[in-house]
């Protein structure tokens, strides 16, 4: 549950609030009103990502990283798909355009909601006492190979009351975005960690890992809390009137006025979401694989996993929040047709995090031992553990170009009038690369082998979602792109052996994680400076020789 992934559900609430369920377009929010919304929502979002980080640091010097981590882990499957399914993608494609239509006709919000709140918490409700219920199945299910699962289940059985908060949570989020109300759908993720937090130093001491299962559920329930007040406000003080911006683009009928649009059968809504559902389930999939994989070896390797990944997927996070401001640019210029905007936006976009995601995996892989021993090397987590989540670290670093492109070439897919099912389908031929890499290098190199699977399967799907953009959506000019890629790789290479030596030369934790932070970018900039102006040099020499008239040639007299 990232911050990018919970942007890029804002930006696509924003997406779906500006069209009518017609399809007709809408006249956006004022620019002031949007760029506050932003900086609420990005500033929250960084504040629940720094909680997020303080709750990892807190489970791992409280449980370290050996059985019960990997316990609390396999349970904490359950919220990382519901959070991905109910709140950050499914719920707001669904319940978004919902609400903003029934708004923009100056409609009875109520009679929605009574249409489609006890419906969905009654299938909620059946869906987490079913989970409990069937937790040992589960748990069987996802690590099968686990050791001792009595604490797996336990917590499992815990983790699953978030299915029917994280439901709720992603349908009042939905409610309160339609409103134009981004403040409290921001905070959800500061409510929940925080929840942990405090359940963890309350109640370790007597349950154990549990504690941070009793968190989660406890989390969960503050998703919900901390939205309520705000969406009981506005469904009784707004429940007849449109919103400004949507009553301005809506025109009064007039003796020509063409028909109101007939809305969308439930099987059409259903197969034009299914491809967004999918490709979110597939590449959530791969953490399931992983820990599939993951269960037989020794204690600790999930814990190892988990923590490396958390750490190295920052540099991807960073990289994708362009691409997340500017998905309502490519989105409109998509529904305009301006497909030469599109394109050109999109391989800005693609530039830019590629070298964003670069310059971070060259810090990560060089200062990854100082990294993590600064961050979680305390209490139970000892420097063995130290020592193998760095190494496992520095293999994930190797798929984060593959997780920028796909996180930024599924927006362009998914702006076009109806999604297509490619983004689908190169995400499960990304995932079969992973499952086939995962079972041929788990016995000879145990959670390093793991994470070379996940750089193989991502970077796969990257490719391919590559290749496919043109004949789907936009076409970009792989080969204009591709030298300053190129330049930016060369630098990344640099910064990293650069920083390496850095990391190698400084024993303190913090003082080598500060330098790194200080060579790199300096060695990143210095080289892809000298390698632009060196390619500009060689093209202004090329231009001048063919712009040059050659000196004729006499011919001898007789």
């Amino acid at each position: 549950m990232s911050g990018t992934d919970l942007a890029a559900a804002a930006a696509g609430a924003a997406l779906h609030e500006n069209r009518s369920p017609g399809g007709e377009k809408q006249q956006t929010a004022p620019p002031q009103g949007l760029a506050r919304a932003a900086g609420v929502t990005a500033g929250l979002t960084a504040a629940g990502s720094v909680l997020g980080l303080f709750r990892d640091q807190t489970v791992a010097h409280l449980f370290g990283a050996g059985a019960q981590s990997d316990a609390f882990l396999v349970a904490w499957t359950v919220p990382e798909v519901a959070a991905t399914v109910l709140i950050e993608d499914a719920m707001a494609l669904v319940m978004v355009p919902a609400f903003s239509g029934v708004l923009a006709r100056g409609g009875d919000v109520r009679a929605l909601v009574r249409a489609t709140l006890p419906r969905l918490l009654t299938l909620l409700g059946a869906l987490t006492a079913a989970l409990a219920i069937g937790a040992p199945w589960v748990v069987r299910v996802l690590a099968p190979g686990l050791a001792d699962p009595a604490d797996a289940v336990t917590c499992t059985r815990l983790t699953a009351v978030t299915v029917l908060t994280f439901g709720l949570a992603g349908y009042l989020s939905a409610a309160l975005r339609a409103h134009r109300r981004f403040l409290a759908p921001a905070a959800i993720y500061v409510a929940y960690n925080a929840g942990i937090v405090a359940a963890l130093f309350a109640l370790h001491s007597s349950l154990g890992v549990r504690a941070a299962a009793a968190g989660v559920a406890v989390g969960g329930a503050l998703m919900v809390a901390v939205q309520l007040p705000a969406a009981v406000r506005e469904l009784r003080g707004r429940t007849r009137t449109a919103h400004p911006t949507a009553t301005a683009a809506v025109p009064a009928p007039g003796p020509y006025a063409a028909p109101a649009p007939r809305p969308l059968p439930e099987p059409l809504r259903a197969a034009l979401l299914a491809p967004v559902l999918i490709f979110t389930l597939g590449r959530q999939a791969q953490v399931l694989v992983e820990r599939f994989f993951a269960a037989p070896l020794p204690a600790g390797a999930i814990s190892h996993l988990n923590y490396a990944q958390k750490v190295a997927q920052v540099p991807m996070v960073a990289s994708l929040m362009v691409c997340t401001v500017t998905f309502p640019v490519v989105s409109g210029a998509m529904a305009a047709g301006d497909r030469r905007a599109a394109r050109r936006r999109v391989e800005r976009d693609l530039t830019l995090a590629c070298a964003v995601v670069l310059l971070g995996a060259a810090y990560v892989v060089a200062c990854a031992p100082r990294i993590v021993q600064l961050l979680f090397q305390r209490g139970e987590f000892g420097a063995a553990d130290t020592a193998a989540t760095a190494t496992v670290m520095r293999v994930y670093a190797l798929g984060l170009l593959g997780q920028t492109m796909v996180g930024a070439l599924v927006r362009p897919y998914f702006s076009a009038a109806r999604p297509t099912w490619y983004p689908a389908a190169a995400m499960g031929a990304g995932l079969m690369v992973t499952a086939a890499v995962d079972a041929l290098a788990v016995h000879a190199w145990g959670a390093c082998g793991i994470a070379a699977g996940n750089a193989a399967g991502i970077s796969v799907a990257a490719a391919l979602m590559l290749r496919g953009l043109g004949a789907h959506t936009v076409a970009v000019r792989v080969r204009a792109m591709a030298p300053r890629t190129a330049r930016a790789l060369a630098a990344a290479i640099a910064a990293t052996a650069a920083g390496w030596a850095m990391a190698a030369a400084v024993t303190d934790p913090f003082a080598a994680a500060v330098a790194c932070a200080l060579v790199v970018p300096a060695v990143f900039a210095a080289m892809a400076a000298a390698t632009h102006h060196a390619v500009r040099a060689t093209r202004t020499r090329r231009d001048a020789e063919t712009r040059t008239p050659m000196p004729r040639e006499t011919e001898a007299r007789p």
